[in-house]
């Protein structure tokens, strides 16, 4: 079984930053993709970005590149999400995600695990 807990959302105003981060336990995680998902209010959850094992390839939705930005730690469990420029449709609660085919657009059912999701929440 694998655990993933979030941590770092929070209320921002408009155009500020937040980064999150996202902490695997529970087994090993070799060759695991990670990422972030996240689903706003009356909407479905929709990929955010992407990051294979090795940390050397990205993958982002276009309405947050150049805004975003996810990185992996030395230690390989753990992700973040570094966001800037928040803006209120950026609102929504993230899920930390594990394994599954890395690609531009992730589906969402090919997500093996997924955390708890922390809000971030950006107001006007």
């Amino acid at each position: 079984q694998v655990q993933l807990v979030e941590s770092g959302g929070g209320l921002v105003q408009a155009g500020g930053s937040l980064r999150l981060s996202c902490a695997a336990s529970g087994r090993t995680f070799i060759g695991y993709t990670m990422g972030w998902f996240r689903q706003a209010p009356g909407k479905e959850r929709e990929f955010v970005a992407a990051i294979n094992w090795n940390g050397d390839r990205t993958y982002y939705t276009d309405s947050v590149k150049g805004r975003f930005t996810i990185s992996r730690g030395n230690a390989k469990n753990t992700i973040y999400l570094q966001m800037n420029r928040l803006n209120p449709e950026d609102t929504a609660v993230y899920y930390c995600a594990a394994n599954f085919p890395l690609s531009r657009a992730v589906v969402r059912e090919t997500v093996d695990y997924w955390g708890q999701g922390t809000q971030v929440t950006v107001s006007s």
